[in-house]
């Protein structure tokens, strides 16, 4: 039998297809290993380019069972990306989702070095608890106020982990692959959501105002998460259905930012006020 060689026109296009699947694939176990030795010593981790959403949820999952090994079990999870500004920023069309652990979460008022991690940053956020788990059944912000008991203050401390610059080349799937910068955060004082009247709008329309040392770094609104903070539990509960998981009594839900991205510097005092929340709550942190 006579054998033909098939045209170059043809062979290119599988080539590209062949070098796209060769560049994309979740990272493999000594990958990961490096990545988590790397957070570790809190320095720049290899960029995890040219991941699919698939990828970077596999990776994910290798990276928070070391995470969890050191760290015990999750104490709740994390919304990404829920602001347009940020996404925007990370090259990304829809939000992602990271697990958060007892050890990275401090008390009001916390001291913290500014190196905190390889590419340290803070911001406005909140946390709510949950209270049933009817909340992955969630399909409106009623249904989230039904299973929630709490709303916390929180100053969001993540570390984008790898080397700079990360975008445009850390995008979603990359910030899923790095369990959505989870580092630490400092906690503010609950507000209890039972008796409280409004507390919907109230999340919707407060104003959470970022000061460095008394002066005004940065303010945001409820609505610039997804137009509503609570849709952002929303999407989670979804979204971790469709990857087989659910949220617990007592999970801890951080919501996303509020504000823009800023880095920590040595002296720094940060202080959140949630204007337009019951009492109108102030979170701190100072850098050292």
């Amino acid at each position: 039998m006579k054998l033909t060689k098939k045209p170059a026109l043809l062979l290119a296009p599988l080539l590209l297809v062949a070098a796209s699947l060769a560049q994309a694939a979740c990272l493999s176990d000594a990958e990961v290993a490096a990545m988590y030795d790397a957070y570790n010593q809190r320095k720049p981790a290899a960029n995890p380019e040219g991941l699919s959403l698939a990828d970077g949820e596999c990776t994910r999952a290798k990276f928070n069972r070391l995470l969890q090994a050191s760290m015990g079990a999750p104490v709740g999870y994390k919304a990404g990306l829920t602001n347009p500004a940020v996404q925007k920023r990370f090259d990304a069309s829809a939000p992602v989702w990271g697990t958060l652990y007892g050890p990275m979460l401090l008390k009001n008022g916390a001291v913290v070095e500014a190196g905190f991690g390889s590419r340290p940053l803070f911001e406005a956020d909140l946390l709510v608890r949950v209270s049933n788990v009817a909340i992955n059944r969630a399909a409106s912000v009623d249904d989230v106020l039904k299973a929630i008991d709490q709303v916390i203050p929180f100053i969001e401390l993540p570390d984008l982990v790898v080397q700079v610059p990360a975008p445009p080349k850390l995008n979603g799937a990359g910030v899923t692959a790095i369990n959505v910068g989870a580092r630490l955060g400092v906690l503010g004082e609950p507000i209890a959501v039972a008796g409280q009247a409004g507390i919907g709008d109230a999340l919707r329309d407060m104003v959470a105002v970022v000061k460095g040392d008394g002066v005004e770094l940065d303010r945001g609104k409820g609505s610039d998460v997804l137009g509503h903070p609570l849709n952002a539990v929303v999407w989670l509960a979804q979204d971790m259905a469709r990857n087989g998981q659910a949220m617990k009594v007592g999970d801890l839900i951080s919501l996303g930012s509020f504000s823009k991205l800023m880095p920590p510097k040595p002296g720094l005092a940060v202080e959140v006020q949630y204007q337009g929340l019951p009492g109108n709550p102030v979170v701190k942190v100072s850098f050292k």
